[in-house]
């Protein structure tokens, strides 16, 4: 093995099939760990609970709200209380954006809708068997 010499910036190493670090705030030889950090574990989607959820669709509790925080002011319309599995959930996003002539999304199974059409989606909802109530300013 070649001669490591100290520079200010970290750890250059003359052989060429050696890494040369570029820069490290540790003290001494860093080197690259096979095992993972724990700090950057990877978050698991959770999806709603499937035991408890109730059969028949016109008798869930489905809230149609409006919101506007951590949005930069933007307008977004969410619909909870869907107690659907993911095909099913992504086919009525489908439909309603097709209706509103807008966009939206799938998010921890509750579809958010943008813009503010709240009355126009409790009427597509109301169509498709569901029953909504507005919830919210």
């Amino acid at each position: 093995m070649a001669a490591a010499k100290r520079t200010p910036i970290g750890w250059r190493v003359s052989n060429s099939s050696d890494r040369e670090l570029v820069y490290s705030s540790e003290v001494g030889f860093v080197a690259k760990s096979s095992q993972p950090n724990p700090k950057q574990s990877k978050k698991k989607k959770q999806q709603p609970p499937a035991g408890n959820a109730i059969k028949n669709i016109a008798k869930q509790g489905v809230r149609i709200q409006r919101e506007s925080k951590g949005r930069g002011g933007k307008n977004v319309c969410v619909i909870t209380g869907l107690n659907l599995d993911e095909p099913t959930l992504k086919q009525l996003c489908k439909v309603l954006k097709a209706q509103l002539g807008t966009g939206g999304a799938i998010k921890d199974g509750n579809i958010e809708i943008q813009g503010d059409h709240r009355e126009k989606i409790l009427a597509v909802l109301a169509k498709q068997g569901i029953q909504a109530k507005l919830s919210g300013g």
